[in-house]
């Protein structure tokens, strides 16, 4: 289904009618807004392109984006901690989330939202019917804006990018991701708190090209003690005389010869007196590689990607397992956490989350270890009783085998069931070998 049509279609089932909008006047997201976050100094230029043009930048939008895409979803009864393979809502959230992406496709679009614009949206197009979820229709941040009516409740105004026809959209029927926020309705993007740490990092990469295309030579003066007068006059072919600027002409003819990697190191030869004098600092004296691991460790406290997910620090095998499982807990469990909040309650109807469904994200994919680690954890697990053979086969995605649902405990792991019996036996046995 278009969005189009599925947003006027839902839009005869609203609670609020539809308002019509002039195009434009619903404020687009900037990063000049809100006010507070530009001191002036700071960038205000700076876009999602030019920063993704930063290699840290997209390094870690790239990390993010696609460690929330491929975490398995999944629904679970709280109570049983039973998992519903079977539920409806398979097809949009391990399925397809619309008709033109895929689940992995979905959740990666909305992760790059949330980080660079700071809010994710999309819309629950539902089943007339029964109020089911059909689809999940990501909408672009900037056309979105959220309104609160003389009840406190809030609504979602969404202006389509093509016609310029606003829909009012029930909070119910939109999903909300947001970022770091000040009031908890709208969050503020990285690139508005990075504002000056990814001006700075742009600034030196532009630095750096500046260099290479200039041949890797500085920059400097050329002077004479002649005095070349501000103006000259050349006569054109055809017999005019016209007045040039003969420092400038000096300038452009160095610049032509010398100018680019092509040319770097190539003899001078000044006429005229002229002298040349190099002024600027080269990238030893700047210590231009320091102040580039400075810059990139910065980027990626912003976005809380260790640096080795970014191929920068040192590289060992024991800090880096660490490290991802720092990543794990203290930046990807909190996206888990707020998306599985928002996508119980709006996509679950009010008896499922009654019964205690709740949907969830598999984040143990990224804290399995080596296959050392990952046996010995699956032993462990086996003999206390907490995995059954089956249990590990599905976590490696193997099929169940027959008799692979029974679970084992000590006595030398006989069966759980029958546990209980066999250590009374054992215990009538020691007795009455006392005796």
């Amino acid at each position: 289904m278009s969005l189009r049509k599925g947003l006027a279609r839902a839009g005869r089932t609203l609670d609020s009618p539809i308002k019509s909008l002039r195009p434009g006047a619903i404020p687009a997201l900037t990063l000049t807004s809100p006010a507070g976050w530009l001191t002036g100094e700071e960038d205000p230029a700076m876009s999602r392109n030019k920063a993704m043009k930063i290699s840290t930048v997209n390094r870690c939008v790239e990390v993010l984006s696609g460690s929330m895409a491929v975490l398995p979803v999944y629904i679970m009864d709280e109570r049983t901690k039973e998992r519903l393979p079977d539920h409806r809502l398979g097809r949009v959230l391990w399925g397809r989330a619309n008709e033109a992406m895929t689940s992995f496709d979905y959740q990666r679009l909305m992760m790059c939202n949330q980080l660079m614009r700071g809010n994710a949206y999309a819309w629950i197009f539902r089943d007339p019917a029964s109020g089911h979820p059909r689809e999940l229709i990501p909408l672009l941040p900037d056309c979105v804006a959220i309104q609160t009516d003389a009840n406190g409740r809030l609504w979602y105004d969404f202006t389509h990018p093509a016609t310029g026809i606003a829909t009012r959209l029930r909070q119910e029927d939109v999903l909300h991701y947001k970022a770091y926020s000040e009031d908890g309705l709208e969050g503020v993007s990285i690139l508005k708190r990075a504002s000056m740490t990814l001006s700075t990092a742009r600034a030196a990469q532009q630095y750096e090209n500046s260099t290479w295309r200039s041949g890797g030579q500085p920059s400097g003066v050329l002077y004479t003690d002649s005095d070349l007068g501000k103006h000259s006059f050349r006569t054109l072919p055809d017999g005019t005389k016209v007045e040039v600027d003969l420092k400038e002409e000096i300038r452009n003819s160095w610049e032509r010869v010398h100018r680019g990697p092509g040319n770097a190191f190539r003899v001078a030869v000044l006429d005229l007196g002229l002298k040349y004098q190099p002024i600027s600092m080269t990238n030893s004296d700047a210590q231009f590689v320091e102040s580039s691991e400075i810059r990139v460790a910065d980027i990626c406290r912003f976005f809380g990607v260790p640096l080795h997910l970014v191929y920068a620090g040192k590289q060992s095998y024991q800090s880096n397992e660490q490290n991802g499982i720092e990543y794990v807990n203290y930046t990807l469990l909190g996206y888990e956490t707020q998306w599985g909040q928002e996508d119980s309650y709006k996509l679950l109807l009010p008896g499922e989350r009654d019964k205690g469904l709740r949907i969830k994200r598999e984040l143990k994919v990224f804290l399995r270890g080596d296959s050392a680690a990952q046996s010995a954890w699956y032993r462990a697990m086996r003999e206390i009783s907490v995995y059954s053979a089956n249990d590990i086969r599905g976590l490696e995605d193997l099929p169940a085998v027959p008799g692979g649902d029974s679970r084992y405990s000590s006595l030398n792991f006989i069966p759980l069931e029958d546990f209980a019996e066999l250590s009374r036996l054992r215990a009538a046995g020691q007795k009455e070998g006392e005796s």
